[in-house]
């Protein structure tokens, strides 16, 4: 398939959570009428309040879920016609939960982001990887510094050990596109600070794209290029972070007052909300 400079163009996307059959209760819609296009290369941070449709949005991106209306084009392809060991090859996944059913060791579960690239033969869709499998998951599992955590059990990482674990297991897959949900989400400041880092890294070093769903504003602000705000579904903002962070544009979607600086060192952007009245 030939690429174009988009990796994703969406038109007129909606979505809706279906009901169960026979239920009174009608469709739950949570995305509308989405048109817009990222470009390859970038790293996009996709933000706005609860329930706002940002982790539905990632799931569209990544095939999991279809809308109801509209088409996803991947870079040119209609998302929905492409096979989806295709789909494996050109984008990684990363959500938020991860469950692993059996303790894996760290090893285990980054060559799992091999199986794209598995022949289409029983033996090989059951396990026999190959060199350059191997040498996949080590490359990644170096560059997010857990390749000396290769032989541990995921089970018994640390909450920032464990999303290192995952993003290596996406890398894996040597695909040109990341979707993250909120890869920062319950890390203290030292994890949120050096994954924010290696990502940004990764963009430069690999030209990868990087959509990522991020409820912190601010980190959001200093790692990515554009910044997508969904307000109830709708597209709010898709711009730069000087133009999309701004009082004028977060306080109706928010609902809240908000003060906005700019970062001392990076002078990008910066939000915080109100001081205690004083008394």
């Amino acid at each position: 398939m030939t690429k174009s400079r988009q990796a994703f163009h969406l038109d007129n996307v909606s979505f809706a959570y279906t009901r169960s059959t026979g239920s009174a209760q009608p469709d739950l819609p949570v995305l509308h009428q989405l048109t817009l296009s990222v470009s390859a290369g970038q790293t996009v941070g996709v933000i706005g309040p609860n329930g706002s449709g940002k982790s539905t949005f990632l799931k569209l991106l990544a095939g999991i879920v279809a809308p109801q209306h509209g088409t996803i084009h991947l870079f040119g392809g209609n998302l929905s016609a492409l096979p989806r060991q295709t789909i494996g090859k050109l984008l990684a996944y990363v959500p938020q939960e991860f469950q692993a059913a059996f303790p894996f060791t760290v090893h285990d579960i980054v060559l799992m982001g091999r199986y794209p690239h598995r022949k289409t033969s029983l033996l090989d869709l059951w396990g026999w990887e190959g060199k350059d499998d191997y040498a996949a998951a080590e490359r990644a599992m170096d560059s997010l510094n857990v390749l000396h955590l290769a032989d541990k059990a995921i089970t018994e990482l640390s909450g920032g050990e464990r999303q290192r674990a995952l993003i290596a297991r996406a890398l894996a897959q040597e695909a040109d596109i990341l979707l993250l949900d909120e890869p920062t989400a319950f890390l203290d400041l030292n994890y949120q600070l050096e994954i924010s880092r290696i990502l940004h890294r990764l963009t430069r070093e690999r030209g990868l794209t990087i959509i990522l769903v991020s409820h912190d504003l601010n980190l959001a602000s200093q790692y990515c290029d554009l910044l997508l705000l969904l307000d109830h579904g709708r597209l709010a903002a898709l711009d730069h972070p000087d133009r999309v962070l701004r009082a004028d544009i977060l306080e109706p979607v928010y609902g809240c007052r908000v003060l906005i600086d700019c970062h001392p060192e990076s002078g990008l952007p910066r939000v915080s909300l109100p001081g205690r009245p004083m008394t």
